[in-house]
């Protein structure tokens, strides 16, 4: 099997993957079962003749941490049977261009996960509101006067950029803020630019927790992302801040067909990030499956499950 994985730049400058990051596990399960991994960033995507390729960088285990080759193999994209398509947001116009390339990709040839053109079409704010019954109020707009006229009717509500991760840029605003004028002018470019904006949940100040997605089923375990030190939100990926959850038979039964229909959709691996029973996120880009907290908190291997998934893409036996 050969696969091909689209990481971040990020990840790729400080190749020191550890078992905290999702592809760490991935990659490495994938060599142990024999798979051929190569790994390229969207910078390293492109087309010649209309034909898509990558420049790729062949991974490798060693004293069981990974490794790549410094040289790149010009390699058409349809030579994998897999691609992992997982750089991180911002979705910007390099993000957008790099999902074009696979619109050349025969997927009858090459399984892409998540599919780009799906991701392209998925905002992971904006369209939450697909399932607009499971998340908390809401309005996305650009205006001030909406957000203010929205501010005097939930007193409490949380900003958020649509086209970012972490956390970043997120703003809580309330009533009393002595800033409200800045903050909106901030957060929408002085009315240019469109938001997501969110009535505050009050259990947020225990945190959100992680619910995921693989192949149109719901998994049973979870993780429950508490706020950081000096935040109201989670922003940091460590042990503390991360604790063991449970999915409650209503949130599985209401989530189950919001996986299903994502996964009809090309998107089969998702991350929820969920307030109280309420959506408040949907990670299709590059979720983060906390699978060494899992692990440790259920006593499972749940990076066997996700591995075998991956592996049942790898070409039938002739």
């Amino acid at each position: 099997m050969k696969v091909l994985f689209i990481i971040d730049r990020i990840e790729l400058k400080y190749f020191e993957f550890n078992d905290l990051v999702t592809n760490f596990w991935f990659i490495k399960g994938l060599i142990e079962k024999g798979a051929e991994v190569d790994i390229a960033t969207i910078d390293n995507l492109g087309l010649k003749d209309g034909i898509a390729y990558a420049n790729a960088r062949k991974s490798y285990l060693k004293d069981e941490n990974i490794f790549y080759e410094k040289e790149f193999s010009h390699k058409e994209i349809e030579s994998y049977n897999l691609v992992m398509f997982r750089p991180d947001p911002p979705v910007d116009l390099d993000y957008i261009n790099a999902t074009y390339v696979f619109d050349f990709v025969n997927e009858n040839k090459t399984h892409v996960i998540n599919s780009p053109k799906a991701i392209r079409n998925f905002n992971e704010k904006l369209h939450t509101l697909k399932f607009r019954h499971l998340m908390p109020k809401n309005i996305v707009t650009s205006s001030k006067e909406d957000i203010l006229g929205f501010l005097k009717e939930e007193k409490h509500l949380v900003l958020k950029p649509l086209n970012a991760c972490f956390g970043q840029g997120v703003m809580l605003l309330n009533e009393n803020d002595p800033n409200i004028t800045a903050i909106i002018n901030s957060m929408t470019a002085n009315g240019t630019r469109m938001i997501m904006v969110q009535k505050y949940i009050e259990k947020a100040k225990l945190g959100d927790k992680r619910v995921l997605f693989l192949g149109g089923e719901v998994l049973d375990y979870c993780v429950q992302k508490l706020p950081g030190k000096n935040d109201f939100k989670f922003n940091e990926h460590c042990d503390k801040n991360i604790i063991r959850a449970e999915l409650s038979e209503k949130e599985k039964a209401d989530f189950t067909p919001v996986a299903k229909e994502l996964n009809e959709m090309g998107l089969s691996m998702v991350g929820l990030d969920v307030i109280d029973g309420k959506i408040i996120e949907i990670n299709v880009t590059s979720p983060c499956y906390f699978i060494r907290e899992i692990n440790q908190h259920f006593g499972i291997n749940l990076n066997e499950r996700l591995v075998d998934y991956l592996m049942s893409f790898a070409p039938a036996a002739v």
